[in-house]
């Protein structure tokens, strides 16, 4: 199961594992319509071109974390919408924490909460925030007893 390969991604030493659908790109562009996959690629251009993030499926929702590392990422976030998981890998990152991608599968379910024309805007805003916010240091990660 996804699980269970995150489960042991940890214990062979991830602070972080992000179940990741990359390997399944060429699959979900049959399933999904068009523009949805080109605003996916495009999402995952930006995010390497801004944060330089070599996860490639930051969206994801299935991921795991250490404990510890939990609590550092979480109490030091500041994105609470859409593109909080790229304020998570940049924050793994800063942190020094080991990040690495699993893959698992997904199925597409009609439905998605994702409003494309406004939420993709507000998450281009939200990545251009994380990158000049933690790259001018106007944001840090919380440190232990903050």
């Amino acid at each position: 199961s996804g699980l269970a390969a995150l489960e042991q991604a940890i214990e062979s030493g991830a602070d972080v594992a992000f179940g990741s659908r990359h390997h399944l790109a060429e699959e979900s562009t049959v399933r999904r319509a068009w523009y949805r996959t080109v605003l996916m690629r495009g999402f995952h251009v930006v995010v390497r071109l801004l944060i330089g993030s070599q996860v490639k499926d930051t969206q994801c929702g299935f991921k795991l974390f250490r404990r510890d590392a939990a609590r550092r990422v979480f109490l030091s976030l500041h994105i609470s919408r859409w593109a909080f998981d790229v304020e998570v890998v940049v924050l793994s990152a800063i942190l020094g924490l080991r990040i690495v991608e699993v893959p698992v599968h997904w199925t597409e379910i009609a439905g998605s909460k994702l409003n494309v024309a406004l939420d993709s805007l507000q998450m281009l805003r939200d990545i251009a925030a994380i990158r000049v916010y933690y790259f001018c240091g106007l944001w840090s990660p919380l440190l232990e007893g903050q």
